[in-house]
């Protein structure tokens, strides 16, 4: 996976540099602003809102559920399963679903998305089997600890992680995106933002439309 291209290859250059840099991954060397409104902070009249997570820890994942919006959170190291309902869900900046498929909009906003509305030929691509770390804490020893799950390559798109240099670098996609939930209904996704108050990473902003 290209966000963690070159982890073990740049290690010794990462020892050399961690003192003067974010770190190799958002959060570790961060000093983080905490924020009580996570969650869904903004719900609309409109169909819209915004969704605000903390996913600054590996071993967590945060379930959203748009349906009752509603968040959830499970901790893969204390083995806790995932909720009973949830639509999609979002560990550090990977994404999956729960049963669902996305597509990738070329609009940049969901305000456009809305006037121009889903394409007749989009393709909605399903979750695939990939690997995710869930515990960084021996990673100057080159040990890391994977967990294998499903998720979906194109909400996975919305942030791309370059850590070819040091210190890396974070570009969003800047794209909303469609996700088909199992039951077939629709939504609009479009991630905003990845920083705290203080610039501190893996502090993810949604906003949202659903149903579509």
């Amino acid at each position: 996976m290209k966000k963690r291209a070159c982890l073990f290859a740049l290690l010794p250059l990462f020892v050399l540099c961690c003192c003067g840099c974010e770190g190799i991954f958002g959060g570790i060397y961060d000093k983080p602003v905490r924020s009580s409104e996570y969650g869904f902070i903004e719900i609309n009249d409109d169909n819209s809102g915004t969704i605000h997570i903390d996913a600054t820890s590996y071993a967590r994942w945060t379930y959203i559920r748009l349906k009752g919006k509603t968040t959830d959170t499970s901790n893969v190291l204390k083995g806790e399963m995932a909720p009973a309902e949830w639509d999609f869900a979002l560990h550090r900046y990977d994404v999956r679903t729960n049963g669902g498929s996305a597509f990738e909009t070329e609009c940049v906003s969901l305000e456009q998305l809305r006037e121009q509305g889903v394409p007749a030929t989009a393709l909605f691509i399903p979750d695939t089997l990939s690997r995710v770390a869930i515990d960084m804490s021996g990673m100057m020893d080159g040990n890391i600890l994977y967990d294998t799950c499903l998720l979906n390559p194109v909400l996975s798109r919305w942030m791309d992680v370059n850590t070819s240099t040091m210190p890396p670098v974070y570009t969003m996609s800047g794209r909303p995106y469609i996700l088909r939930l199992a039951d077939g209904s629709r939504a609009a996704l479009h991630f905003t933002g990845f920083t705290d108050a203080s610039g501190a990473k893996g502090y993810i902003t949604i906003r949202y439309i659903y149903p579509f």
